[in-house]
């Protein structure tokens, strides 16, 4: 009910300005969904997944150069750059799939990783860290790896959720046991806290 109290309410202040109306909106959606999937409206054979994805994008495709005036455009066009960065990834790589442009399998996109993680490894050793070249290879590093875990079907922004939360929950069990055996975490050397979050990771 507040859903459609809202597509309401926006279909009326667009009535009052002279816009379009709530019929108009109807209308739009009809023809959008019986235009991307004619082997439902327009008895065509309905293929496989892969065959309505590829044909579902070429249809988006026509529909972006009909927006635009008849201007060829890009597949990517209406991937929203408002995104988080690590979803706008998945997104981008996804599309491209969609038209062909993808790794083969799974193990091919860990070898781009391995390939991404050398050379900012390189970067780093040549350039120092900070350098323009480093901060361009660790992004070519996480959007490597974020289109891995596109390819084992993993939705990479939902997995680094789950890691932040593992760690910090790891964190927090550390400082505990550093402050049940009286010790200042902070003052802690490296060795101290990797036994601690050995500890940790043993106890989950």
């Amino acid at each position: 009910g507040d859903l459609l109290f809202q597509v309401v309410f926006h279909a009326q202040i667009a009535r009052e300005a002279g816009h379009f109306d709530f019929d108009a909106v109807a209308e739009s959606i009809a023809r959008k969904l019986e235009r991307r999937h004619p082997h439902v409206f327009a008895g065509q054979a309905p293929g496989g997944a892969a065959e309505q994805a590829r044909l579902w994008e070429r249809l988006k495709a026509e529909e972006r150069r009909e927006s635009a005036g008849g201007a060829p455009g890009s597949l990517l066009d209406d991937v929203p750059r408002a995104l988080p960065a690590l979803m706008r990834t998945h997104k981008l790589g996804r599309r491209a799939a969609h038209a062909g442009f993808d790794f083969p399998t799974a193990l091919s996109a860990a070898d781009k990783v391995a390939e991404e993680l050398a050379e900012t490894i390189e970067a780093a050793g040549e350039a120092g860290p900070g350098a323009p070249r480093v901060v361009e290879e660790v992004g070519d590093l996480l959007f490597a790896a974020a289109n891995l875990a596109r390819k084992l079907e993993v939705d990479p922004e939902l997995a680094l959720r789950a890691a932040n939360a593992k760690f910090e929950r790891r964190v927090r069990g550390m400082e505990r046991l550093a402050a049940e055996q009286g010790l200042d975490f902070a003052a802690l050397d490296p060795q101290a806290l990797e036994d601690l979050w050995q500890r940790m990771k043993s106890a989950e």
